[in-house]
């Protein structure tokens, strides 16, 4: 990612952030549309709480673009202990999907193709690394 990629997806979270709750919202419900076989890992959580915890980690992530190897540690973490929900390789793609979707809810006429690349540039890098760290395979 570009330092004027990375400064897209910042300022772009940064307006996104203050409807985090109805952004979280948004996500679930795209993702459990479009990935129906991931809507059961989530049958004993508190979906409101889930979506600040997903927030709140893209919040760290945005913030730690400029430095990725300070995030990748607790990204290798938080992607192991998936493993043990159930989560497979196969479930980044829809989480993606359903994440860019969100965002251009969210953005509305602020969202260019530049953000998508940017935004989706983002989301491969942690995804990639993520599926490598809980797998052992490439994305």
């Amino acid at each position: 990612m570009s330092p004027d990629q990375i400064a897209l997806v910042q300022q772009s979270f940064a307006k996104v952030a203050p409807i985090s709750e109805q952004a979280a919202s948004l996500f679930y419900g795209r993702l459990f549309d479009i990935a129906p076989e991931v809507k059961p890992l989530f049958a004993k959580a508190d979906i409101r709480e889930q979506g600040k915890k997903l927030m709140g980690t893209l919040a760290v992530v945005v913030g730690g673009l400029t430095n990725l190897p300070s995030i990748l540690p607790a990204a290798s973490r938080l992607a192991k202990h998936h493993v043990g929900y159930g989560v497979k390789a196969t479930h980044y793609a829809p989480v993606g999907a359903a994440l860019l979707w969100t965002l251009e809810q969210g953005l509305g006429d602020a969202w260019t193709p530049e953000l998508a690349e940017a935004w989706t540039g983002a989301y491969t890098t942690l995804s990639s690394y993520m599926i490598a760290e809980a797998y052992g395979v490439a994305a």
